[in-house]
């Protein structure tokens, strides 16, 4: 018999400290013959086996405690195959890996209008340390995950190393590079949208969407959601860290903004407002956020912040549930009226900004800041969909950057499917315009597919030489690791070689500086191009 997790990592103990009847093997109860067990649940008859099939996983790193996740759901891709009645979820927090110092433990009702998930927010943990947790239905036990809290409010750390990532469209490639993200040491992930892809079933992918079109309904979202949560790589690298999770379009529909869709001819206001409600429901119910986080009607609130000591803050952004409708064209995207954020997260934001009191302010964002012309020559092209298409806005936020009421501010970017590391300017058409901070907007994890880095180089190298704020520029798949000091901020970007594959290598392509007192970004090392990777 074939295990999917390394047995190892699945030694597991009853709360009493008893050894559960079989053998344990990932989410699965093996009776002594090898047989999938049916657990008993305290009411309402028998549930089925394999309840654990999604994983686990954490979230919201504070100084006393996380978020702790998992949903049943026995079979996944059916809506979840459980019966319609809450059920109780145990769970235990411990110190070792072993559960031989629990720490803290409880139950949860998994119910079924939230798709059996369990959200469970643990508090009175030590800051700044390293956790197990497992959770327990009858007689089945969870895959264990690790997790961490954060340094406490008044803390001095020398030393916070987190790692970002966007954009993994499970049909254009493996998770080879969760592979790799897994093994990092990290103190949290920060996912910066497109978690799931809305895109309809294509035969002709590495690997196929579930359903026969693109998700509409919630029970369409949460098959998805929960096709994307079976991948083991996934999996683990959720098992391994805490995650502080954003969204962006794809996990409703591409270049929605607020309650209009991108193709507003083909979606009624009606039925796009139902289909969002979907799918933030099902966002919510996949992913380990706090209560604050429960939709209401049609928002998600998910702009948010977290501190790490006095050395780095957090400031989560929300690109999507308050923009205005991107403008048509270069002269529209000045207006005054066009907001990405809305004025509430935008006075959020500020307020923030100015009164955090860290050493460095790191910002968690979806789509580009940096001016991105695509078009070589005199002639400009933008995609409005960016910040470029929300210039004053833009433009205020990186005034205030450089009014000296922000330490160290640094853009954390997703979306783009490439790495984009850019100085960041008020008005990036004058030369004697200010840098005022920094961005690096990171590459997917497989949309995309394995890419044509020649063709990438064409096109770009030249609008390169062009964009004296750009400092490097790469297409290939991948995410970046931060290593934050109070003197410096040290960014790895980590590539694999393929996500055609089921592995792959990972290798550090480029390391990018930003120094603490010096807005701006430099390229400390970098690889000497080859040929593209492997198709």
């Amino acid at each position: 018999m074939t295990f999917p997790y390394p047995l190892s990592r699945r030694r597991f103990v009853s709360a009493a400290g008893v050894a559960t009847a079989g053998i344990v093997v990932g989410p699965m109860l093996l009776t002594p013959d090898g047989a999938a067990a049916h657990i008993p649940s305290s009411a309402g008859g028998p549930l089925p086996g394999n309840l654990f099939t999604l994983g686990v996983a954490s979230g919201d790193p504070l100084p006393d405690g996380v978020v702790l996740w998992t949903r049943l759901a026995p079979q996944p891709l059916l809506g979840g195959g459980m019966p319609a009645r809450p059920v109780p979820v145990h769970w235990e927090v411990a110190s070792d890996e072993r559960f031989r110092r629990v720490r803290r433990r409880g139950t949860a009702l998994a119910h079924p209008d939230l798709a059996h998930s369990v959200h469970v927010e643990v508090s009175g943990l030590s800051a700044d340390s390293d956790y197990h947790y497992r959770f327990r239905v009858g007689q089945e036990v969870s895959p264990v995950g690790r997790t961490r809290t954060a340094p406490a409010a008044h803390a001095r750390p020398r030393r916070l190393r987190f790692a970002f990532a966007s954009c993994q469209d499970y049909q254009a490639g493996a998770y080879t590079a969760h592979q790799h993200l897994a093994e990092e040491d990290l103190a949290f992930v920060a996912f910066l949208g497109d978690y799931i892809y809305e895109n309809r079933p294509n035969p002709a992918a590495y690997r196929v969407h579930q359903g026969t079109d693109e998700p509409y309904s919630l029970t369409d979202y949460r098959n998805q959601h929960a096709q994307y949560k079976t991948d083991l790589d996934l999996q683990r690298a959720h098992g391994a860290f805490p995650w502080i999770v954003t969204l962006d379009d794809h996990e409703l529909d591409n270049n929605w903004a607020d309650e209009i869709p991108q193709d507003p001819d083909l979606q009624t206001p009606e039925a796009f407002r139902a289909r969002r409600k979907a799918a933030l429901q099902a966002y919510y119910e996949h992913m380990p956020l706090r209560r604050s986080a429960l939709p209401r009607g049609l928002d998600l609130r998910l702009y948010r912040r977290f501190q790490f000591g006095n050395l780095a803050s957090m400031h989560v952004l929300d690109t999507r549930q308050y923009r205005s409708d991107q403008p048509a064209s270069l002269a529209d995207a000045a207006s005054p009226d066009l907001s990405m954020t809305g004025p509430e997260q935008e006075r959020w934001l500020v307020h923030g900004l100015r009164s955090s009191g860290s050493r460095w302010n790191l910002l968690a964002n979806q789509v580009m800041w940096a001016s991105n012309d695509r078009q070589a020559g005199p002639a400009q092209t933008f995609d409005l969909d960016n910040w470029d298409g929300y210039r004053t806005q833009r433009r205020r936020l990186l005034e205030f950057f450089g009014s000296g009421q922000v330490d160290n501010p640094v853009v954390l970017t997703g979306d783009r499917h490439c790495t984009w590391v850019c100085d960041l300017k008020p008005d990036f058409d004058d030369p004697a315009s200010p840098v005022v901070g920094a961005e690096i907007t990171g590459t997917s994890i497989t949309s995309g597919g394995n890419p044509d880095t020649a063709a990438f180089h064409r096109t770009y190298d030249p609008i390169m030489a062009e964009s004296p704020h750009w400092k490097y520029i790469d297409n290939q798949r991948g995410y970046v690791v931060c290593d934050v000091t109070p003197e410096r901020m040290l960014n790895s970007l980590r590539l694999v070689d393929t996500v055609w594959a089921p592995t792959a290598t990972v290798r550090t392509a480029a390391e990018f500086v930003v120094l603490a007192g010096k807005p701006g970004i430099s390229v400390a090392s970098q690889e000497t191009p080859t040929t593209s990777p492997r198709v």
